[in-house]
């Protein structure tokens, strides 16, 4: 019996025990931030936290992509959730990317999707929006 290995294509997509995002916030003033920072952008303190971010959030702005680089099946929608109060930029899937099915205020949640497997069964997982 062979176990498929997953693993999330950015470091901040948690997979266990639920799929999840964790972001580096500042010990200072509460910024928070995906990557990996040597100082805080707003405050320029040294020290962060990881804190798990929700699952579930507000479609905040988002836009309908026509045109994308070659091989990038279009059109998508790539929008920024507030996520309790932490923006985050993502597509938002599961859905027709079109101004009837994706409005402004829906509420969406965390989803996980898998963007290909290698030859030694690893499964890359990515993530987006998905309506709720």
């Amino acid at each position: 019996m062979s176990t498929k290995t997953q693993i999330p294509l950015v470091d901040y997509l948690r997979l266990d025990p639920e799929p999840h995002l964790v972001a580096n916030e500042c010990t200072s003033c509460g910024a928070r931030f995906f990557d990996r920072r040597n100082a805080c952008a707003s405050c320029f303190a040294t020290e962060f936290q990881e804190v798990d971010i929700p699952t579930e959030g507000v479609l905040k702005s988002f836009t309908i992509v026509a045109f994308a680089a070659p091989g990038v099946p279009v059109p998508f929608v790539a929008g920024v959730i507030d996520c309790g109060g932490t923006s985050v930029r993502g597509n938002v899937i599961n859905t027709e990317p079109d101004d009837e099915h994706v409005k402004l205020g829906m509420k969406v949640r965390l989803a996980t999707t898998t963007l290909g497997t290698d030859d030694n069964g690893v499964e890359a997982i990515g993530f987006g929006f998905e309506p709720c």
